[in-house]
């Protein structure tokens, strides 16, 4: 995927998140139409919905972002530094795990002769939500595509308790009874 220009990047998040939020809505109407147990059922459902779209979208808009970033083909001393390390994970993994000299080695030259070449970011595995997207997975993400988190931090409790304890009490097959949310 090529995200050369800001419009490119915009479109891309815009069009991903239209088909969530029309799921979303869909689910939401079939809630407000079904009545009694149906609606409870529908209600329980649209809980892992909401989070998949939840853990979705902030993984594939971190990705696109780290992408947008990669094809503007800056040099690593060009970048802010959570952007270097998608280009440096390898050798600070290479630091912390090897015990030949000549690997070592390389690692420190690459920061010390490197940074003025044009950077190579490893997008691969580059966003992790550890399959349970909580409010410290969220922040961890933010944080190492260089956003700052505050600006949610009032949501941490909504994340934590309404979206990803309730998911994962359904999906782990217990009862739940999911009153109309606060979302509905």
């Amino acid at each position: 995927m090529k995200l050369r220009t800001l419009n490119d990047l915009q479109d891309l998040l815009d069009r991903d998140f239209a088909w969530r939020l029309k799921e979303i809505a869909d689910m939401k109407l079939a809630a407000r139409r079904a009545c009694g147990l149906t609606q409870d059922t529908v209600i329980r459902a649209g809980v892992p919905l909401l989070y998949a779209h939840w853990e979705g979208f902030v993984k594939s808009a971190a990705e696109a972002y780290i992408c947008y970033v990669s094809c503007q083909r800056l040099r690593y001393d060009e970048m802010a530094s959570p952007f270097i390390v998608f280009g440096a994970k390898r050798h600070l993994q290479d630091l912390s795990d090897a015990r030949r000299a000549a690997v070592n080695i390389a690692a420190v030259d690459f920061f010390m002769t490197r940074l003025s070449e044009r950077a190579r970011l490893s997008l691969s595995s580059a966003v992790n939500t550890e399959a349970n997207l909580s409010s410290r997975t969220f922040e961890n993400i933010v944080f190492s595509i260089g956003i700052s988190p505050v600006t949610y931090e009032a949501r941490y409790n909504f994340i934590d308790t309404s979206l990803l304890k309730r998911r994962n009490r359904i999906a782990h097959g217990e009862y739940l009874d999911c009153p109309v949310p606060q979302w509905c």
